[in-house]
């Protein structure tokens, strides 16, 4: 599982440092993070629907909490791809259980860094299933959803920008 052949290590190596190198201006431009999870995600201004879904579902302290989690957080675009009316359906409390799993479909246990990241296949989230990684053309999926921004640092845990919401089976 945690084996890549070596040019596609050397290519997801040079395409780790660009993810990188890329995040400073999301993350403040400091090393040290100030913020946890869901505070980073409000003051990037691009997470509204994720961080009102995250209400919703009761998620809010745990990811405010020790952690540390690595989060595939899909922007507010991410979200408007999804068929009319899903989201609002999945706001209702008589969804939650269904809202539940899939926000926590985005979440691993652990702060796994871009390194890391390129060099897995998959990885278990919290809701108990797996998701994919693939490095294509230079570019890091999560079950086909690109990585916009990698290793965004927060106090408990890690943030990666994702432009499609990942769907549980």
């Amino acid at each position: 599982m945690l084996t890549l052949n070596r040019s596609l290590r050397a290519g997801a190596a040079a395409l780790s440092l660009s993810l990188l190198a890329s995040t400073s201006a999301f993350a403040g431009g400091t090393t040290t993070p100030s913020q946890d999870i869901v505070d980073t995600a409000v003051a990037a201004g691009s997470f509204q629907t994720l961080t009102t879904a995250l209400k919703a579902a009761g998620l809010v302290e745990t990811l405010k909490g020790k952690g540390p989690f690595t989060v595939f957080a899909p922007t507010d675009e991410a979200f408007a791809k999804l068929p009319e009316g899903t989201v609002q359906s999945l706001l209702m409390p008589e969804n939650k259980q269904k809202l539940t799993a899939i926000l926590t479909y985005h979440v691993v246990a652990g702060n796994v860094k871009a390194a890391d990241v390129i060099k897995l296949t998959s990885t278990k989230t919290l809701n108990g299933q797996s998701v994919t990684i693939k490095t294509v053309g230079g570019k890091v999926l999560i079950n086909g959803a690109s990585v916009v921004k990698a290793d965004i640092a927060t106090t408990n845990g890690t943030i990666y920008v994702i432009d499609t919401v990942l769907m549980p089976k």
